[in-house]
């Protein structure tokens, strides 16, 4: 070939490159504008659909968004749990909404789904309260969950016992259960992963397997056992669990553990770094809190949202109208807690949340009495003599009537309890929730010992990971901190409140001068002074 000729070549080669680079700038900037319209004109609507009335009053239905791994298991258990009953409960919706969001006769609803939701929810009656968590303990408490619930199948001998315990928690729970929707989907499509049972096992690392529920966790990674040196394998192809178990407890003795950092045993967990980076934590754990408020996980109720998670994701500029609208959610929730600020959030959680449920049910109850009151006066009066031919239906009926007035003290019991006595009863029971599940988390882990977990260990992590997650998790590390501000004004607010309350009663029923008041709550850290407040003013005003 002569030399023009390569010359041409050389010049056509050339301008198909920038022809090619063209095509491609084109396209992007074609994508982004796309998707910045996407994302605004989503962001307006969200914005403009909000309601604007005083959202700082308990309505009929109290939606307790969780956000996973802040604490909303405590806060479900030892509050709400006893301030309704549990026919005041919605049914759980991991796999689908079950009750009618237009007549909802239940006055509670505790689910990881997301703020659209409240899109099935009537929406001038719903109050919403969460917890936000600082996002890197976030993240590092999801991975530990993440391994936690994996070793737990490790008590099992085989698949067959795995698979029974998981339909027994679906049977327990009417058929809803978060772990019996990840067995359905890990434990199924067995023959496919039959040849590898065969092969020689080695000492395990972990496998990812989807977890696939109707909530937060739909497409978690619940980390299993599987042998070293096979890939990486996701739902469809993963090895026979009960191969795995069986081989891998053989092989736990010799094993040679390369790291004695926790979050870096290769050998035997999945490492930190490795799970921050996989493309599910990028879906479901990265910013997890920002999208669950703004009503945009993977399982949002809107149409709109898995495009506007689309853009988002890829240009991240975008994540500040997602931001946006997540700050003016928090502004209009009834309760907006803090995971590090325990204590004063719970005291804050009962003064704010618990007085006005006790007033509600309350006022239900006389709204009840007075119905029943009406009814009994309107009845006709049958005679001594009159025959009654009907024995089933009068047993029926004293049936019903015991267990209508066994419901009623149930409600009596909780309407009573007063704000004090309501925080007492939550101390007691975190007290013994924390040491329980204490108690499961070392049983877990010392299966997978010696990859155990703990603030301490979490110190030797370098800081290159915790920047790495930091990043990771920008648009959560922002949202959290406008919640601290949020948190830090209504404290202050509920601690004004209480003290007013508390002022008006000291002068009301002492002869004493309020001087002396003063000087004592002046004189208690403020953390005390608070449980002090709303426990004597819950019981005395």
């Amino acid at each position: 070939m002569d030399h023009p000729t390569l010359k041409l070549l050389f010049m056509l080669l050339t301008l198909l490159g920038f022809a090619s680079i063209l095509v491609n700038a084109s396209f992007v900037k074609s994508d982004f504008g796309y998707c910045e319209r996407v994302v605004k004109r989503w962001a307006f609507f969200s914005l403009d659909r909000e309601v604007k009335e005083d959202r700082h009053t308990l309505r009929d239905l109290l939606f307790f968004l969780h956000v996973p791994r802040t604490g909303g298991r405590t806060y479900f258990h030892c509050f709400l749990k006893k301030l309704y009953s549990s026919s005041l409960e919605c049914p759980r919706s991991y796999d689908k909404l079950r009750f009618d969001p237009s007549k909802p006769k239940c006055r509670l609803l505790v689910t990881h789904d997301d703020y659209s939701m409240m899109s099935k929810l009537p929406s001038q009656g719903t109050s919403v309260v969460t917890i936000l968590r600082n996002p890197v303990d976030r993240v590092f408490s999801t991975y530990e969950f993440s391994v936690e619930v994996a070793a737990r199948f490790l008590v099992h001998p085989n698949l067959t016992s795995a698979t029974q315990m998981a339909g027994r928690l679906r049977a327990k729970t009417k058929g809803v259960s978060t772990l019996g929707y990840m067995a359905m989907e890990v434990f199924g499509s067995l023959d496919e992963r039959r040849p590898l049972c065969s092969a020689q096992i080695a000492p395990p690392v972990l496998v990812r397997v989807r977890w696939r529920v109707r909530s937060w966790v739909q497409d978690l990674l619940v980390i299993l056992f599987t042998p070293k040196g096979f890939p990486l394998m996701t739902t469809a192809s993963v090895v026979s669990l009960d191969c795995i178990m069986r081989d891998a407890r053989r092989q736990r003795g010799s094993i040679d553990i390369k790291s004695n950092i926790a979050y870096d045993m290769e050998d035997i967990v999945m490492p930190l770094h490795e799970y921050i980076n996989d493309p599910a934590a990028h879906d479901i754990v990265h910013n997890g809190a920002t999208f669950q408020v703004a009503g945009l996980t993977n399982n949002s109720y809107l149409a709109e949202s898995h495009e506007v998670r689309r853009c988002v994701q890829k240009y991240k500029i975008l994540g500040e109208h997602v931001l946006q609208v997540a700050k003016k959610r928090l502004d209009d929730m009834l309760y907006v807690g803090l995971t590090e600020e325990h204590r004063e959030s719970a005291t804050m959680f009962a003064n704010v949340v618990g007085s006005q449920v006790i007033s509600q049910l309350r006022a239900s109850n006389m709204s009840m009495e007075s119905v029943a009151d009406n009814k009994s006066e309107q009845s006709p009066s049958f005679s001594d003599s009159e025959p009654d031919n009907n024995d089933h239906q009068n047993s029926t009926s004293d049936q019903n009537a015991g267990q209508l007035a066994s419901n009623e003290n149930g409600e009596a019991t909780k309407e009573n309890m007063t704000v004090g006595e309501l925080m007492g009863a939550y101390e007691d029971c975190i007290s013994s929730l924390r040491k329980a599940q204490a108690r499961r988390r070392t049983a877990s882990l010392q299966r997978i010992s010696p990859a155990n977990f703990s603030k301490e260990a979490r110190l030797q992590v370098p800081e290159v990971l915790l920047e790495q997650i930091r990043s990771l998790n920008n648009l959560d590390l922002e949202l959290y901190k406008y919640a601290q501000d949020i948190f830090e004004k209504r404290h202050k607010h509920t601690m004004e409140k209480l003290v007013t309350a508390l002022v008006l009663h000291f002068v009301a029923t002492t002869n004493k001068p309020l001087i002396t008041f003063i000087a004592f709550v002046s004189s208690a850290a403020d953390e005390e002074s608070v449980y002090f407040m709303s426990g004597y003013v819950g019981e005395h005003v």
